[in-house]
């Protein structure tokens, strides 16, 4: 599965998926200063989940329907970024065919996982 992670996702989260063989677009490294918009319509292109820190993407995909493969909103504001990196890991690890076209959120104590339309 690819990826594409948002300016917003951690540095250690990108390397750790990497890592564990997901190919990772990161927007920091390759398209910096794009609009959301644009971002989730590179996601769209690769066909790939996007991964975020920011609320906003919320709103694209369920107040204005934007097409996408999923979004994963990471809510792990405060840990550290190993922590936060693992956290994700796992959790995409584990859920990673019910994330496809959803929007999911990676929260301290749970994942949770909800289709748009």
């Amino acid at each position: 599965m690819n990826f594409v992670a948002d300016e917003s996702v951690d540095a250690a989260i990108v390397r750790i998926l990497r890592e564990n063989q997901f190919e990772v677009i990161s927007i920091s490294e390759s398209f910096f200063g794009k609009p959301d918009d644009v971002v989730l319509e590179i996601a769209v292109q690769e066909q790939a989940l996007l991964l975020t820190e920011d609320k906003d993407f919320g709103e694209l995909v369920f107040r204005l329907q934007k097409q996408n493969h999923g979004v994963i909103l990471i809510r792990l504001s405060g840990l550290p970024s190993e922590t936060k990196a693992s956290i994700v890991l796992r959790s995409i690890q584990e859920n990673l065919e019910q994330m496809r076209h959803a929007f999911s959120v990676i929260d301290y104590n749970f994942v949770r996982i909800r289709k748009p339309f």
